[in-house]
């Protein structure tokens, strides 16, 4: 079989064993497609089957889009990295770290440095006391939301800042609310609404038609239903998470940490500006020297060793992963690769060397980066060093 054939094998038991309801595969060599390869349902009820246009819920993957955006105005002038986070949300001011023993004032304020490599000491709805605060918050969203309206972008980050921190500034990596306070900081300082910022700075300009914060009624044949696992197969899932759900109207919080839709064609574009040193098309968005700094690692060993062991190998930093330790890692990979996935699987990866990128959207919960996909990685990436891509 040739490297498209086994792929669509693995994708075709990924869907047969209820790994996913729907999965799909694009990958790109040189500026070019290589193949796309598709299986599954974009819908299971009607049988609708996975098609390149879909729009799927990107989650996660929606943090690298907001780490350029930082960086346009970063590369301007306009923002400085070491900023205190406060300058721009009060809300941060007086910033307080919880300990066993109580609370205590933070050794130094967050910086957005702090925003792009998840240092900040801020949490998602978790466990811990601080996770449970911020569930709260979330909570309180959840219920505006489904009353019809819901606390705006800036409003939301604000209330974020007087939760108390989990860890002075720095000092540890925690996966958190870093991509949503972040957007809120771009909304201050670009003096736009957040969701206007990325569609003309980077959307209309890369050509992502299907790509933001809802789906008007004329998409919504395109719009993938959502799934969770649970012991027998599959069921739809429709309930609010991290206040992103509801996709009928424009959100009043564009959640730079969650909060985006798009389609793989779309999402292609961007990566492939970045691949290309912040050009597309002949549309430059960012300057090859910050696509540089934005790939880079940026954690120190201490907080480097707080990061998830299905990471080992890779730094963090401008909310991606970055590979620094080909080897590490369970699989197949190359030294100053990039990229991040989402909470329903989507994911990509760039490979600047190999001028390739791996691209996969799902549309079903907990999946991060899926068997399924890693076994695409491994499967094109020895297929690319043996010249067949």
């Amino acid at each position: 079989m040739n490297i498209l054939e086994r792929v669509q094998a693995c994708l075709e038991r990924a869907v047969a064993n209820h790994e996913c309801a729907g999965i799909s595969v694009l990958v790109r060599k040189n500026g070019q497609d290589a193949f796309f390869a598709a299986a599954g349902h974009a819908d299971v009820t009607t049988g609708k089957p996975v098609q390149r246009d879909h729009i799927f819920r990107l989650y996660s993957q929606s943090k690298p889009i907001t780490s350029a955006a930082a960086m346009i105005l970063m590369e301007r002038g306009q923002l400085d990295l070491m900023d205190a986070v406060e300058n721009f949300l009060p809300g941060f001011r007086g910033q307080q770290v919880w300990t066993p023993g109580g609370l205590v004032p933070a050794a130094r304020p967050v910086w957005v440095m702090d925003l792009l490599g998840m240092t900040a000491g801020v949490a998602y709805p978790d466990g811990d006391a601080v996770g449970q605060e911020t569930a709260r918050l979330f909570m309180e969203d959840h219920e505006q939301i489904l009353a019809g309206g819901g606390m705006g972008t800036v409003e939301f980050c604000d209330r974020m800042g007087q939760i108390p921190l989990t860890f002075h500034p720095g000092s540890h990596w925690r996966y958190s609310t870093c991509a949503d306070i972040l957007g809120a900081v771009i909304e201050v300082v670009s003096g736009k609404p957040f969701d206007v910022f990325l569609r003309e700075e980077i959307f209309e300009p890369l050509g992502m038609k299907d790509t933001g914060f809802w789906v008007p009624e004329e998409k919504q044949g395109r719009f993938v239903t959502c799934y969770k696992r649970i012991p027998s197969g599959l069921e739809p899932f429709s309930s609010l998470h991290l206040a992103v759900g509801d996709y009928s109207r424009r959100p009043a919080f564009c959640s730079g940490g969650a909060g985006l839709v798009s389609t793989l064609d779309d999402y292609a574009a961007f990566a492939q500006m970045l691949l290309s040193g912040g050009e597309y098309q002949g549309k430059r968005i960012l300057r090859s020297e910050t696509v540089k700094f934005m790939t880079q690692g940026q954690l120190l060993p201490a907080p480097l060793n707080d990061m998830w062991d299905s990471l080992k190998g890779y730094n963090y930093g401008k909310l991606m992963r970055v590979c620094e330790e080909p080897g590490r890692w369970a699989g197949v990979t190359r030294k100053g690769e990039y990229g991040w996935d989402g909470w329903l699987g989507s994911y990509f990866a760039n490979f600047p060397q190999e001028q390739l990128t791996i691209l996969s959207m799902q549309n079903t919960t907990d999946t991060g980066t899926s068997s399924a996909v890693r076994k695409v990685r491994n499967m094109v990436l020895a297929a690319d060093s043996a010249g067949e891509i």
